[in-house]
């Protein structure tokens, strides 16, 4: 069993990704999380559930980008928390302990402490808190699989992941292979390595075409 003492995170390579969704699954098994209901829409990710929710923590999406009224591009994208190295999500909340960042990597959470407010998910820059739909609703969203971490195991949805679209590991390694991969394939990708200096995230993001094209990830 490993021991993860130094800060850890994900790199999520979108060239890699096939949409087949095993990461989406394997959070929902791990996790104990009820399917939702959902029904075919247009427009922006075309994926179901349409969004994240008290019952689905990773969402994989499908984007074309559109220029002069042509595809230019596509790809998926694999939507969860970011777990940022200083989460104002945690600054926010106004119980101590519901959210907690640990050293290793994740941003934890306590749901017996939750007040059900909205303050978490206001703060977030990402817009990825989701709570619970009952009579008390308390806080849910991707915790890295801490519990899996705790143990020395990897996250689930990497482990599920066929094409390594996913890859875990300790933080400053995977920016090296992020940075690697940017400079021995410059066509395959834009160059830029999201959450390396826009806000400082524990997962990593490198993309065929830029992330700022497409809704939910800021960059400041």
């Amino acid at each position: 069993m490993e021991n993860f003492s130094e800060p850890m995170g994900l790199l999520i390579d979108n060239t890699k990704c096939i949409g087949c969704r095993a990461c989406q699954t394997a959070c929902k098994q791990w996790n104990n999380l009820p399917a939702e209901k959902t029904t075919f829409f247009g427009g922006e990710g075309y994926q179901n559930p349409k969004d994240l929710s008290g019952s689905t923590y990773t969402l994989i999406k499908f984007h074309e980008i559109i220029e002069n009224n042509k595809i230019k591009d596509w790809g998926f994208w694999k939507k969860q928390c970011r777990h940022c190295i200083d989460p104002a999500c945690v600054a926010a909340c106004p119980v101590p302990g519901v959210l907690e960042k640990k050293t290793y990597g994740p941003v934890a959470w306590d749901d017996t402490k939750c007040l059900g407010c909205p303050l978490c998910k206001e703060a977030c820059p990402f817009n990825i808190p989701r709570f619970t739909t009952d009579i008390n609703p308390k806080i849910r969203k991707c915790n890295m699989c801490n519990d899996r971490l705790e143990e020395g195991l990897e996250p689930a949805c990497v482990k599920a992941c066929p094409t390594g679209a996913t890859i875990f590991g300790k933080r400053e390694e995977l920016l090296k292979i992020a940075e690697k991969r940017l400079q021995e394939e410059p066509d395959k990708y834009f160059k830029y390595i999201y959450g390396k200096d826009d806000l400082d995230t524990s997962v990593l993001y490198i993309s065929c075409f830029d992330l700022e094209k497409i809704k939910g990830y800021p960059k400041d």
